[in-house]
C-alpha cells in the first residue's frame, strides 16, 4: 500500500530512476560526470562549458521557456475561455492535484501555518489571483509580444520595491536603470512614438499588464520580508487555496465558455506545467545556481516570448519592440551589476530562493 505522503528515499529513487531511464536524464547524468575536476583532462574546453550549462542551467531555462509560453497560452486562450473562467479554473485544478501531497504536509505544519495565514492569503491573491486573472484579460487587448517585453521589469521594479519597503540600499544602477527601463516600456506602448503616447494614451491591455507585472513584484517583496515558516509546497498549496477563493466570486459572475476540445490544451498547460511543474523546476534550478545568476535566466523571458510570438502567432516584431526590449534589459543588467551606492541599505535583508517569480 502506497504512504499517505512520498518519503524522501522513495522521491530519490524514483528521481535516479528517472535520471538513468530517459534521454533527458541521461544527458544531465552525463553532464554532471563530465563536469566532475577528475574528468577535465579528458574533454575540451568548448566540451566541458557545454557540459556546466547543461547540468546547471537546464532546469531554470525549462521554467522560464514554461512561461514564456504561457503568455502565449493567454494570447491563443482569447476566444476560447474567459479571462476569469480560465484564471479560476487552472489554479483549481492545480490545487486538486496537489491536494493527496501537499494537504498532509499543510496539516502537520498547521501551527506554523495559522498564524500566518493573513500573509499567506495576501500571497495568494496578489501573485496568482491579481497577477494571472490581469494577464489573461490583457490578452484580449495586447500583443503577446508586449506583454512580454512589460514582463521584463520584474526584476528592476522588485528592486525598486526593495528599496522603498525593506530599506535595501539605492544604487546608481537602480536609479540609472530604472529611467532606461521606463523609457524602453514608454516606447513600446507607445508603438515607437511618445507622441502616439500622449496623444492616445496607454492601451487597456498594456496597462492591465502593468498592473499585473506591479502586483507580482508586490508579491516578489512581501515573499522576502515576511521569511514565512512553510515549506515550499504546503506554502503553495496555502497560495493556491486562497488564490481560489479570491478569483470564485469573479467566476460566479463571468460568462462562461465552459470546457472543450477547443479551450482545454490551454487550461491543461495552464494547470500542470505553469502552475506545477514550473515553480519546482525553478526553485531547484534557484538552489543550484543562485539568486544572482536565475535573475540572469528569467530576464530570458521577453526574448523567447518575442520569439515564440513571431514563430507561433505571426506578430510582427516591430522596430520598437527591439528598441525598446533593449532598452529595459539594459536598465535590469544596470540595476543588478552597477552597485556604486547613493543611500545606503537600513538593514540587511537574506534573499530567499524562490522569491524570483515561483508561481506563475
Amino acid at each position: 500500500m502506497w504512504p499517505r505522503t512520498p518519503r524522501p528515499k522513495y522521491l530519490i529513487v524514483c528521481l535516479k530512476f528517472a535520471m538513468r531511464r530517459t534521454p533527458l536524464g541521461r544527458t544531465i547524468c552525463l553532464s554532471s560526470q563530465v563536469t566532475r575536476r577528475s574528468d577535465f583532462p579528458t574533454v575540451s574546453p568548448s566540451d566541458r562549458y557545454i557540459a556546466y550549462i547543461m547540468a546547471n542551467f537546464i532546469l531554470p531555462l525549462t521554467a522560464v521557456l514554461i512561461w514564456s509560453a504561457n503568455v502565449i497560452v493567454n494570447k491563443l486562450a482569447v476566444g476560447h475561455i474567459f479571462p476569469a473562467e480560465i484564471a479560476f479554473l487552472r489554479w483549481f485544478a492545480a490545487g486538486l492535484l496537489l491536494t493527496p501531497l501537499a494537504l498532509p504536509a499543510l496539516w502537520r505544519a498547521r501551527r506554523q501555518f495559522v498564524p500566518h495565514m493573513a500573509q499567506y492569503a495576501t500571497l495568494g491573491v496578489l501573485g496568482m489571483a491579481i497577477y494571472q486573472g490581469l494577464a489573461y484579460s490583457a490578452a484580449h487587448y495586447t500583443s503577446a509580444t508586449n506583454m512580454g517585453i512589460i514582463l521584463a521589469l520584474l526584476p528592476l521594479t522588485t528592486l525598486a520595491l526593495a528599496v522603498m519597503l525593506l530599506g535595501d540600499a539605492l544604487t546608481a544602477g537602480a536609479l540609472a536603470g530604472g529611467l532606461l527601463s521606463i523609457g524602453g516600456v514608454l516606447l513600446v506602448v507607445g508603438h515607437g512614438s511618445l507622441l502616439h503616447l500622449a496623444d492616445q494614451g496607454i492601451g487597456v491591455g498594456d496597462a492591465m499588464m502593468v498592473a499585473a507585472m506591479l502586483a507580482y513584484a508586490v508579491y516578489c517583496v512581501l515573499l522576502r520580508k515576511w521569511h514565512l515558516p512553510l515549506a515550499p509546497l504546503p506554502s503553495l498549496y496555502a497560495q493556491i487555496m486562497f488564490a481560489v477563493v479570491a478569483l470564485l466570486p469573479f467566476y460566479l459572475i463571468s460568462e462562461k465558455a465552459g470546457v472543450s476540445m477547443d479551450n482545454l490544451p490551454e487550461l491543461a498547460f495552464a494547470t500542470i506545467p505553469v502552475s506545477i511543474a514550473a515553480p519546482f523546476i525553478w526553485m531547484i534550478g534557484v538552489a543550484r545556481i543562485g539568486p544572482r545568476r536565475a535573475t540572469v535566466v528569467i530576464n530570458l523571458v521577453p526574448i523567447f516570448t518575442a520569439l515564440i510570438a513571431a514563430l507561433g502567432l505571426g506578430e510582427h516584431l516591430a522596430g520598437y519592440h527591439l528598441l525598446g526590449g533593449a532598452l529595459i534589459l539594459a536598465g535590469v543588467a544596470l540595476g543588478e551589476n552597477w552597485h556604486l551606492p547613493i543611500r545606503k541599505a537600513r538593514e540587511p535583508m537574506p534573499v530567499v530562493a524562490d522569491e524570483l517569480g515561483s508561481v506563475r
